[in-house]
């Protein structure tokens, strides 16, 4: 079971969007990292974390913080494809790199959500510049409380 306070599992991924090599949370060291962990069926990823992601990676420098999607199937599996994924993605105009969560031999819960121990979709995950997490939440978090939290783990 992950927390708060302890170092971010290494992502586990099947396949990833928007990024020429996949991402690793050890390489990424030294920035802020934004995990938005949704469905492409959830109406709260559609109309509040998505578009949240969406402007958190138009507003800071990238070299500062890094948002990640990442699509975490739990339920409508047969669906929720990776070609699937990409029509969303395309026709969202979604720009940041996105993960597709990895199936898990054990269950319909996908790996990074276990791994993460998130309890469902919209999930934002804050993740410090030494790769601890200092922040998970379930639903919506206003665009206000975010932006203060990535800037006090910008400083």
């Amino acid at each position: 079971m992950i927390s708060r306070g302890v170092k971010a599992p290494e992502l586990v991924v099947a396949s990833w969007l928007n990024t020429n090599q996949p991402l690793q949370l050890e390489k990424l060291r030294g920035r802020v990292v934004v995990l938005h962990a949704f469905q492409m069926l959830c109406p709260g990823c559609v109309t509040h974390g998505l578009p949240q992601a969406a402007t958190i990676h138009e507003l800071y420098r990238r070299d500062e913080v890094q948002v990640i999607g990442l699509h975490s199937v739990f339920e409508h599996h047969h669906v929720m494809t990776f070609d699937a994924l990409k029509v969303f993605v395309h026709e969202y105009r979604l720009q940041f790199p996105i993960a597709m969560d990895m199936p898990s031999d054990s269950g319909p819960i996908p790996v990074m959500m276990k791994k993460l121990n998130l309890q469902g979709t919209p999930s934002l995950v804050l993740i410090d510049k030494d790769g601890v997490i200092r922040y998970t939440h379930l639903g919506s978090v206003s665009d206000m409380q975010v932006g203060n939290m990535i800037g006090q783990l910008l400083v």
